[in-house]
This record gives structure tokens, C-alpha cells and sequence, in this order.
């Protein structure tokens, strides 16, 4: 607040009404529907909720329906700006299949959102305590801050010689280069994965499709990375041109079109737009859920 900024960027779908400057939804996930809804156009991430005056979207297809949804409501903008999250990946030296060295075991990089209903991280902690200790694979393990503390707690007493445990808090960015290929459920980090041009394999995903290879059992996963790892044409194929769908860009510029969308719209060129809606029940929601932030972090 005493900053008092031009512009408050935020990750997530709702935003302090009461911060400085122009509110800016620049996303935590790319545009896919995670959560089973009739259809992708009416999935959350295209919920409005009242709270932001411009939203940075990935691609044609989010920017046509925010745009869509621009004119409906005429109190936001939108620009395709691309996700500033993905700027680091796109990096030659990082894309395309690792090099292994003679004798090196392929990587595996497991991770899992939290959701019970989508999660995959109590099925597969067998599997994946026995694939770690078999010397055929390595893993890298993380999940959701929000998982359950007990699946975590025994995943982290997995960690040894073929698994490495990554704390939920740490960049994952440089980490994801170092894996062949991925194990998820619905986590829409195997998006970010793929636009390393590598494969990923799923038990039970609420969003299947030819870019990933899917398994309803715990049984079958290992095969499926094997698989995975042999990359079929078909599989990288879709998954390349699933990637082009979700993000635009490819330069790792995203950030700074980010900035230059804030920049435009201050000096009016995305031209009058209306007030936001009073939203007075949502705002009554945010100001209670900081102050229970504020406990929390005084009590820790």
C-alpha cells in the first residue's frame, strides 16, 4: 500500500480490491479444463469474477473468449501477452530429448495436484517406491503444497539414491530439463512440460488426449514410460501441436509484453471502459480472507 504501485499483478483469480494501481490477472495454469466442466468455455478459468481492470492471455483461442467476454462486460481489457512463467523454458538448450550419458538411468519427474478428486499421489506411492529402488529409473518427486501432509510426509521418507524430493516451495523451472520424461495425473505442470518437447505419462487424467500417454492402473505405469521414452511420432506430434494451442509464444518474451500491456492501457489506448461492478459480497469474502492471513502469519 505504501508503495503505491501503477499496477498489482496476480497469479490467481482474485486480487486485494483495495491495492494500488490497475489489477492485472496474469494466471497460475494455462487454459485447459481441469476440473471436468461440460466444456472448456465453461471451466473456471474464464470466470469472472469483478476484481481485474486487464488480463494477459496465452493464445488465439483464450484471447478470443476473454475478448468475448471484454465486450460483455466492458469494465476489463485484454491483451495477448503469452505466460510470463514460461519465458525460462523456451531455451534451445534445454528442448528436444536429454542426452544421457552411457549407463545413466532415465529420470522420471512425478508430480500431483492435491484435489482428491484428481489426484494420482496415494495410488502410485508403491509403485513409485518400488520403480526407485528396482536401479532401472531415477525419480524427482513434488507436489502440491496443499496435499495432504501425511502423502507427503511419505513421500519425503522415500528419498535416497534414485529419488530426489522437491519441496513444493521450490522453483521447479530449472529442475524440469533434468527429467526424460513425466508422470502426472491432472496437474497442469505436464503442460509445462511438454513445451520441453518431451513426454508425459498420466493415471487416470481428467483431461486425456494423443499428447499424453494415460493408464487407469498403478500396473500399467511402467510400461507407459517405457514407452514414453521410445517417443512415438504420434505422441510428440500432438503434443507440439497442443502447445502451439495453449501458448502463442515462443521467444520467452512474455514478460516484457506483459509490461507493455500495463503500459497501454494506462495511457488509455485500450480507450474508456466502465466501473467495475461494486461486488460488495466478494469483497466482504477477500477482506475476511486476509485477516486470517494476517492471524495465521502473526501466530507463525
Amino acid at each position: 500500500m505504501e508503495y503505491d504501485a501503477c499496477a498489482t499483478f496476480a497469479p490467481g483469480d482474485w486480487v486485494p480490491y483495495f491495492f494500488p494501481g490497475i489489477k492485472v490477472e496474469v494466471f497460475h495454469g494455462l487454459a485447459r479444463n481441469k476440473r471436468g466442466h461440460s466444456s472448456e468455455d465453461k471451466s473456471d478459468h474464464y470466470r469472472i469474477r469483478g476484481f481485474f481492470d486487464l488480463y494477459c492471455t496465452h493464445a488465439s483461442k483464450d484471447t478470443k473468449k476473454f475478448g468475448e467476454l471484454a465486450q460483455q462486460y466492458k469494465y476489463f481489457s485484454v491483451a495477448k501477452t503469452g505466460w510470463p512463467k514460461l519465458d525460462p523454458l523456451f531455451d534451445n538448450r534445454h528442448t528436444g530429448e536429454r542426452l544421457r550419458n552411457e549407463g545413466e538411468r532415465p529420470v522420471v519427474f512425478f508430480a500431483s495436484t492435491f484435489s482428491r478428486s484428481v489426484t494420482a499421489a496415494p495410488q502410485l506411492l508403491s509403485t513409485i517406491a518400488n520403480l526407485s529402488q528396482n536401479d532401472r529409473w531415477q525419480f524427482i518427486v513434488t507436489l502440491h503444497p496443499k496435499m495432504d501432509p501425511a502423502i507427503t510426509d511419505q513421500y519425503r521418507a522415500l528419498a535416497g539414491p534414485n529419488l530426489r524430493f522437491v519441496e513444493s516451495h521450490e522453483d521447479l523451472l530449472p529442475i524440469l530439463p533434468e527429467a526424460d520424461v513425466m508422470l502426472c495425473d491432472t496437474s497442469s505442470i505436464m503442460f509445462e512440460f511438454m513445451f520441453l518437447d518431451r513426454p508425459v505419462v498420466t493415471l487416470n487424467t481428467k483431461m486425456p488426449g494423443p499428447y499424453l500417454i494415460d493408464v487407469n492402473s498403478p500396473d500399467r505405469v511402467e510400461q507407459a514410460l517405457e514407452t514414453a521414452l521410445g517417443r512415438p511420432p504420434e505422441l510428440m506430434s500432438a503434443a507440439r501441436a497442443l502447445c502451439d494451442e495453449l501458448h502463442g509464444f515462443r521467444d520467452g518474451k512474455s514478460s516484457a509484453r506483459v509490461i507493455d500491456a500495463v503500459d497501454e492501457f494506462l495511457t488509455g489506448e485500450k480507450g474508456e471502459l466502465r466501473g467495475k461492478p461494486l461486488n460488495i459480497l466478494r469483497k466482504i469474502k477477500v477482506r475476511r480472507r486476509l485477516k486470517r492471513e494476517l492471524r495465521k502469519s502473526a501466530e507463525y
